[in-house]
């Protein structure tokens, strides 16, 4: 994609909508042609670890799987550490697990105990929706004894109200769709 144009404008073309994903009535953001695109990909991981260079941050948690994409370059830029928020099953030692309901049926996210005790932690995906796997994020991310400074999410779909789901925490997107 050509460097022209707001940040947001360009991030929000280079989405693709796919209808009925993962299940009919639900229309799914596919942030991957943005992943293909190198520059825009860059400016868009460098605007969200932006916005929190110098709020203390000293570990980026990322939800699996798009959440990775971004937070492990959101980390390196903010010169932390990354944690990844798994789904259940992936992680070989001693793990935290919270369950929680999506959209579409429940899932769970686990993470290592010793993952971020003690640590001022955000909170990084790709999409806040309804926000129940933001809420698990953060209440996994607490329950190892971290304190979450933030959430950064690349897009909010705020005609869902996911930021009602995360308890007064603060929450930055770099696109937001009302409807």
């Amino acid at each position: 994609m050509r460097d022209s144009g707001p940040l947001e404008a360009r991030v929000l073309a280079a989405l693709r909508d796919v209808p009925d994903f993962p299940k009919p009535g639900i229309r799914f953001k596919d942030v991957t042609p943005l992943l293909a695109d190198g520059a825009l990909f860059r400016a868009t991981t460098d605007a969200m670890a932006a916005w929190y260079e110098g709020a203390g941050v000293t570990r980026v948690a990322g939800v699996e799987s798009r959440g990775f994409i971004l937070a492990a370059p959101i980390a390196q830029r903010l010169g932390v550490g990354f944690v990844p928020l798994r789904k259940p099953g992936k992680l070989p030692w001693q793990r935290r697990r919270v369950d929680y309901a999506l959209e579409y049926g429940t899932d769970g996210l686990e993470a290592h105990l010793d993952a971020c005790a003690g640590d001022r932690v955000l909170v990084v995906d790709d999409v806040l929706a309804t926000g129940g796997t933001a809420a698990a994020a953060c209440e996994l991310v607490e329950g190892l004894g971290g304190t979450v400074v933030g959430c950064a999410f690349l897009l909010a779909l705020d005609f869902l109200d996911g930021r009602a789901r995360l308890g007064g925490r603060p929450e930055r997107s770099l696109v937001r769709l009302a409807g």
